[in-house]
C-alpha cells in the first residue's frame, strides 16, 4: 500500500519592488533611510566632506600648528622683516602687516566663526520653533504672534544689528570681558533678528498637523496640550526645522563677517574670518592674498552648508523621494 503524498504548496509570488523597499526601510529604521537618501545627493556629500575638513582643520589644526595667532616679535628689526611675507614653509599662508602667522589666525578665526554660526542658529531656531508652535496650535495667539513676526521682518536687519552692537557692546564687554561679551552680544543679536523664517515654516506645519487623525484622537481622550505638542507635534516638524537650521548657520556666519568687516565685531586680538577681511582690506591692492584666504574660507563654508541643507530637504521630504 503506497502512502499518499500531499500536494506540494504552490510557489510563492515574487516579492514586489515596493514591498521589498518597505521591508528594507523597516529593518534599517527611519534615520538610516534618511542617511541612505542623503548619500544619493552628490553635491550634499561633497559639501559634507568639505565642511568636515574645514571644521577638523580649525579644531585640531592648532594642536599641530603651535603658533600663537597674536604673536608679534618684540624686536623691532625682526618684526619688520616678518611683515607681509608671502607663503613659505615657515608660514604657509604668509604673514600680516604685524608679522603674525596667517595660517594660525585663519584656524583660530574659523573656530570663532563656526561657533558663532552654530550658537546663533540654535538661538534663532529655538525662538522660531517656540513662536511657530504656539501660533499654529493656539489660534487665539496666532494673530498677535504673526503680527510680531511681520514687524521683525519689516525691520532692516543690518542697521538694527549695527545699532545693537553700538549701544550694548561697551557695557557688555566691561561686564563680561571684551571677548566673551562680544561673542554673547553677536550671538544674541543675530539670533533675535533671524528667527522669523523658522517661525513661519513651523507655524504652517503645525496648522496642518493639528488637524491630523492622531492629534484629534489624542485630544479626544483628554491629552493635555503640552503633551500633544511635545509628543506629537514637535517630532513631526523636525524636518523643516533641520533644513532651516542648516541655512541659518550660513546666514549667521555671513552676518558675523559683515559686522567684523564693518569694525563692530570682535576685538583685533580675536581674529575671525570677517575680522581678517577687515584687517586686510586696507592693503588689498598690494597684498590681495590677505583678503583671499578668509574670503575663500567663508565662501566654502556657506556654500557647503547650503548644499547640506538642500540634501537634507530632499532626504527628509517623502514627496521628493517618490514615496
Amino acid at each position: 500500500m503506497t502512502e499518499s503524498v500531499p500536494p506540494s504548496a504552490p510557489p510563492s509570488a515574487p516579492e514586489t519592488v515596493s514591498a521589498a523597499v518597505a521591508r528594507a526601510e523597516r529593518v534599517r529604521g527611519p534615520w538610516a533611510d534618511v542617511w541612505a537618501q542623503f548619500r544619493k545627493h552628490k553635491g550634499a556629500m561633497l559639501a559634507l566632506i568639505t565642511l568636515g575638513v574645514l571644521a577638523l582643520v580649525c579644531l585640531a589644526g592648532p594642536l599641530v600648528w603651535r603658533i600663537d595667532p597674536n604673536f608679534i616679535e618684540s624686536d623691532t628689526v625682526k618684526m619688520f622683516k616678518m611683515r607681509n611675507q608671502g607663503p613659505s614653509l615657515a608660514h604657509p599662508l604668509g604673514t600680516d602687516q604685524l608679522g603674525r602667522d596667517m595660517l594660525a589666525r585663519m584656524m583660530f578665526g574659523g573656530r570663532i566663526s563656526l561657533a558663532v554660526g552654530t550658537v546663533a542658529m540654535l538661538v534663532a531656531i529655538f525662538i522660531g520653533t517656540t513662536v511657530g508652535v504656539i501660533a499654529g496650535y493656539f489660534r487665539r495667539l496666532d494673530g498677535l504672534l504673526m503680527r510680531l513676526t511681520d514687524l521683525f521682518l519689516a525691520l532692516p536687519l543690518l542697521p538694527l544689528l549695527l545699532v545693537m552692537m553700538f549701544l550694548f557692546r561697551d557695557s557688555i564687554a566691561s561686564t563680561l570681558g571684551p571677548r566673551l561679551g562680544t561673542f554673547l552680544l553677536i550671538v544674541l543679536a543675530i539670533g533675535l533678528t533671524s528667527w522669523m523664517q523658522a517661525a513661519r515654516v513651523v507655524r504652517g506645519e503645525v496648522l496642518a498637523l493639528k488637524e491630523r487623525e492622531f492629534v484629534l484622537a489624542a485630544r479626544s481622550i483628554g491629552t493635555p496640550s503640552r503633551r500633544i505638542i511635545t509628543r506629537h507635534i514637535l517630532p513631526n516638524v523636525l524636518s523643516p526645522v533641520l533644513v532651516a537650521a542648516t541655512l541659518g548657520i550660513a546666514a549667521a556666519i555671513i552676518t558675523e563677517s559683515v559686522l567684523s568687516f564693518l569694525g563692530l565685531g570682535f576685538p583685533p586680538d580675536f581674529p575671525t574670518w570677517g575680522r581678517l577681511l577687515y584687517d586686510g582690506i586696507a592693503e588689498i591692492r598690494t597684498y590681495p592674498e590677505r583678503v583671499m584666504w578668509p574670503g575663500i574660507a567663508i565662501s566654502l563654508t556657506v556654500l557647503s552648508v547650503n548644499y547640506i541643507g538642500d540634501g537634507l530637504r530632499d532626504a527628509l521630504d517623502p514627496r521628493i523621494r517618490g514615496r
